[in-house]
């Protein structure tokens, strides 16, 4: 009778934690070697902690993903590349990650999460694209996979934080930017999700981090202008929800202001939610206080008159 009432209990224990997801399954996004890799034996990935005990990765040398598929009664075929952000220098794998594809598993969408390179001259012939080329084929494999997976390739978005905000902003304005070698399927993603993003490196608007590490200490114009998302909307970019704070003092407002009024002028479809409060950073922002906290309904709403959740 013990070993029953301890099974019991155990279980319960484990409802009460929360929802428990399987092991994702992992994948290399270049399994047959990185385009435009500089081999250097000083560049090696690493894990850090920051003051609050996360831990953030730097020096990505080999780009995975981590695809986390929903219980086969909540799925509905719709799939998600989650950029998690960290001022192009490392990525914030956890709130703006695991805890992300939980969320997106909860809503039945499959979570394919993306430890993508950090521009490096260390690492890299063309920092500026290495990122791009990342995200362009994890949303190719995933597209790949879509009947293995269970998904429905024409519902194939991107997300991301800060200035993993700016790389999927650059994946939905640059998909059919050609920079590496590939096949015939879209690297287009049919939507995107952007919090508190990074979209211009425009002088005055953009985060003065994620520019200096993406472009270096002193690009040209032509530079700045090709990598500013705001000005490279056009009719065929997919249709986007934003995130933001004005208190934010990392990454100002102005920069989803401008990609919302940039998709409103190419008539694409935009919704964007601006809270007063909530700083920068927060992800699903469980632990806040503010009125940030109520996005995630906000944006299930969306992808559900979308037609993204049925």
């Amino acid at each position: 009778m013990r070993p029953a009432v301890l099974t019991l209990s155990l279980v319960f224990a484990l409802v009460l934690a929360g929802p428990v997801f399987a092991q994702p399954q992992l994948l290399k996004v270049w399994p047959d070697g990185v385009p435009g890799a500089v081999n250097n034996p000083q560049y090696t990935e690493e894990t850090i902690k920051i003051e609050t005990g996360a831990e953030r990765i730097l020096k990505i040398v080999e780009p995975t993903i981590a695809v986390y598929l929903p219980t086969k009664v909540k799925a509905n075929g719709t799939a998600v590349v989650v950029c998690p952000g960290g001022g192009y220098v490392r990525l914030a794998m956890d709130h703006e990650g695991t805890q992300i594809a939980a969320w997106l598993n909860d809503a039945g969408i499959t979570c394919v999460l993306l430890k993508y390179r950090m521009p490096s001259d260390s690492a890299m012939v063309d920092k500026t694209i290495g990122p791009l080329q990342d995200v362009q084929e994890a949303i190719r494999i995933t597209r790949r996979h879509a009947a293995a997976w269970h998904l429905d390739p024409h519902r194939i978005g991107v997300m991301g934080f800060s200035a993993g905000g700016h790389l999927a902003a650059s994946a939905s304005t640059r998909f059919d930017e050609k920079v590496y070698a590939s096949d015939t399927t879209s690297a287009r993603p049919d939507f995107s999700i952007l919090m508190y993003p990074v979209i211009s490196m425009q002088p005055g608007v953009t985060h003065n981090g994620s520019r200096k590490n993406l472009l270096g200490t002193d690009p040209d114009q032509r530079m700045v202008d090709h990598a500013s998302n705001e000005l490279r909307v056009t009719p065929a970019t997919p249709i986007a929800f934003l995130v933001h704070s004005t208190d934010d003092g990392a990454v100002p407002v102005e920069n989803s202001l401008r990609y919302l009024q940039a998709l409103k002028k190419n008539t694409v479809a935009g919704e964007m939610h601006i809270f007063e409060r909530g700083g920068h950073g927060y992800g699903l922002a469980t632990s806040r206080t503010t009125t940030e906290r109520g996005w995630p309904p906000l944006c299930i709403a969306w992808l559900r008159m979308h037609g993204m959740l049925e």
